[in-house]
């Protein structure tokens, strides 16, 4: 899971296993797997794809450098 910078997710809300929340979401229900979810009220625009799978995998390839 990443969840982009200054999301809120609500409390209750789960978020699915290999899911994208975009920054500045507002997640108010539950996120389906593998979606990548954006907006307020969040909704999913796009399943995860190869492309989405690589951009996350360098984000937390480089949270690992601190």
């Amino acid at each position: 899971v990443v969840v982009g910078a200054n999301a809120v997710v609500l409390e209750g809300v789960r978020i699915g296993r290999g899911a994208v929340v975009a920054a500045g979401s507002v997640v108010t229900v539950n996120v389906p797997p593998r979606t990548v979810v954006a907006g307020s009220p969040a909704r999913v625009v796009k399943e995860v794809d190869g492309k989405t799978e690589s951009k996350t995998a360098i984000v937390q390839d480089l949270r690992q450098l601190k």
